[in-house]
């Protein structure tokens, strides 16, 4: 699995990290999406799924 995002499309929601706290962050001046790995582990795949899933701006893109 390989992610991606797009800053620009980002609303700063933070549905990506209550979901996969390990692979998303934002950054604390305007609450943007901030990619920590690239390439999580497979354990951690159906998270990043369910948070690209609720992402209200369809700004993580997933890579199988």
């Amino acid at each position: 699995m390989k992610v991606t995002v797009d800053q620009v499309k980002c609303v700063a929601a933070g549905h990506c990290v209550m979901h996969a706290a390990d692979v998303f962050d934002q950054r604390d001046e305007d609450g943007i999406v901030v990619l920590l790995d690239e390439n999580p582990p497979d354990e951690l795949a159906e998270d990043v799924r369910r948070a690209a899933a609720v992402c209200p701006a369809m700004a993580i893109h997933i890579e199988e």
